[in-house]
């Protein structure tokens, strides 16, 4: 389930350059002997869902490809507070200069997870995916999306490149559904689904007729919902987005949707609290 190594890799080493700066970790080196040994734990301050221990190996890897990092439990694990979920051994100096960036990783990635989880299991007795959006911090994307994975989420697309999705932007400037909707598929191969996001009843009436792929059925409310899956009777994906909440999500996965996509997973979620104990003999 990990991310290939190559996506980490770059992400992990900005993070240590921006940490370390232009002389390395003064505090470290000013108080802890060169040859130093210690071990320390990763240790769940709450309940949640753990993501983020790739990127934890990784910054350690980075400072020193000696210390010894046992992951305890695999990312998508769903534990309790007092868990340890990690342990490293080795260098303390080492240990120390990698710790914040580490922690950093695994705290912002499993919050993404454990408020993903929230919202899947919101909508666990309908046949709704929760899914993420683009909204994501730059250059973040694949790690905040991977971790929507590990919280039982779904992948919307990844960027501009690998789906079609017609906004009411495009929509505009193109002149209308239909015409969007017709340059789309004139443009594209047959492997490329095309998705178009509609306002109204009648623009989903005009997408469905146009042989849309998929809909976005952006800010319909409820009953809305239930007559475009009415009308819609299996032919195109649909998709709701808008307003999406915690609160609100069960509602809306009710009315027979097939996914719902919220940036609230991304870009809202707490940072999920873990410590890095450092063990005492």
């Amino acid at each position: 389930m990990d991310l290939p190594k190559v996506l980490i890799q770059e992400e992990v080493k900005r993070a240590l350059l921006e940490d370390l700066g232009r002389a390395g970790d003064l505090s470290t080196q000013a108080t802890i002997e060169p040859h130093k040994f210690a071990t320390a734990l990763f240790v769940a301050r709450d309940n949640g869902f753990v993501c983020g221990l790739p990127h934890a190996t990784e910054a350690f890897e980075r400072i020193d490809p000696h210390l010894d990092f046992e992951r305890r439990v695999p990312d998508g694990t769903r534990v309790a507070a007092g868990t340890v979920i990690a342990s490293v051994s080795g260098n303390a100096r080492s240990i120390l200069s990698a710790e914040r960036t580490a922690l950093n990783f695994l705290c912002h990635l499993s919050g993404i997870a454990t408020l993903t989880s929230e919202f899947v299991s919101q909508i666990a007795h309908t046949k709704a995916r929760i899914c993420c959006t683009r909204k994501t911090i730059p250059g973040f994307r694949a790690s905040q999306k991977y971790a929507v994975r590990c919280g039982g989420g779904s992948n919307h697309r990844f960027g501009l490149d690998d789906a079609i999705l017609i906004k009411d932007n495009h929509i505009a400037v193109a002149g209308g559904v239909t015409k969007s909707l017709k340059a789309a598929k004139t443009f594209a191969g047959h492997l490329v689904k095309i998705e178009i996001e509609v306002d109204t009843l009648e623009q989903f009436e005009e997408a469905l007729s146009s042989g849309a792929d998929c809909i976005l059925l952006d800010n319909f409310s409820t009953d809305l919902l239930h007559e475009a899956v009415v009308i819609n009777q299996d032919r195109a994906i649909l998709e709701a987005s808008g307003g999406v909440k915690l609160n609100t999500v069960k509602a809306i996965a009710e009315s027979g949707v097939d996914y719902i996509s919220s940036s609230q997973i991304t870009m809202s979620a707490s940072t999920f609290d873990i410590g890095l104990d450092i063990e005492l003999e």
